[in-house]
C-alpha cells in the first residue's frame, strides 16, 4: 500500500469538498478547484476527511494512488493557504514591471520579454528585481514561475539570471592564463 495514499487528507475550517463521479470540487476562503480523477479510484468523504483508496494492487492502480491524493492534498492547501513562489533577478541593469496584465522583464536582451499573466495567478514586484508569484493551484504557481525563470535561468559563471530566493548557484571557477 503506497505510504502517501493511504494518508487520510484532513480539511481545515472553512474549506468544503464534494464528489461527483468522478469529479472532486474542493472549496475554501481563497477559491474553488476542481479535479477530474481516474475512475478506478474510490474516494471516501467523512466529516472532515478524505480518503483515497484504489481498488486492486495493479501496477496502474499503485502508481496513480498516491499521486490522486498528493493532488488532493495541494488542492485542499491551495483553497485553505495559498502558494507562493519567489523569484529575485541578479545582473546589471535587469528588472521587472508590471504593465497593465502582463509582466515585463529586461534581462539584457535587445528587447524586454513581456509574459502574460495566466488567470488565476497574481503577480507583485515589490522591487525592481523582486517578483512574486500568487496563486491557489501549485502547479499552475510553480509552471508560471519556471517559465519566468526560463527566460534568463542563472549562469555558473557570473550568476546572473533570474532564480528562485532559497536557490543556491553554484559557481564554476573561470578559464586562467597559465601556459
Amino acid at each position: 500500500m503506497s505510504r502517501i495514499g493511504k494518508m487520510p487528507i484532513t480539511l481545515p475550517e472553512g474549506v468544503t469538498a464534494t464528489v461527483e463521479e468522478n469529479t472532486i470540487t474542493v472549496k475554501g476562503p481563497k477559491g474553488t478547484l476542481d479535479f477530474t480523477f481516474r475512475e478506478s479510484m474510490k474516494l471516501t468523504l467523512k466529516e472532515s476527511e478524505v480518503l483515497v483508496e484504489r481498488p486492486s494492487d495493479s501496477k496502474e492502480h499503485k502508481s496513480i494512488h498516491g499521486t490522486t491524493r498528493a493532488i488532493i492534498n495541494n488542492m485542499v492547501i491551495g483553497v485553505s493557504k495559498g502558494y507562493v513562489k519567489n523569484l529575485k533577478m541578479v545582473g546589471v541593469g535587469y528588472r521587472a514591471i508590471m504593465q497593465g496584465g502582463q509582466l515585463v522583464i529586461t534581462v539584457g536582451f535587445s528587447h524586454p520579454v513581456k509574459m502574460d499573466i495566466p488567470e488565476g495567478l497574481t503577480v507583485e514586484v515589490p522591487k525592481n528585481t523582486l517578483i512574486n508569484i500568487l496563486g491557489i493551484d501549485k502547479q499552475l504557481v510553480g509552471e508560471f514561475a519556471a517559465n519566468i525563470r526560463g527566460v534568463r535561468p542563472p549562469e555558473p559563471y557570473l550568476g546572473k539570471g533570474i532564480r528562485y530566493v532559497n536557490e543556491y548557484v553554484r559557481r564554476k571557477e573561470g578559464k586562467t592564463a597559465k601556459k
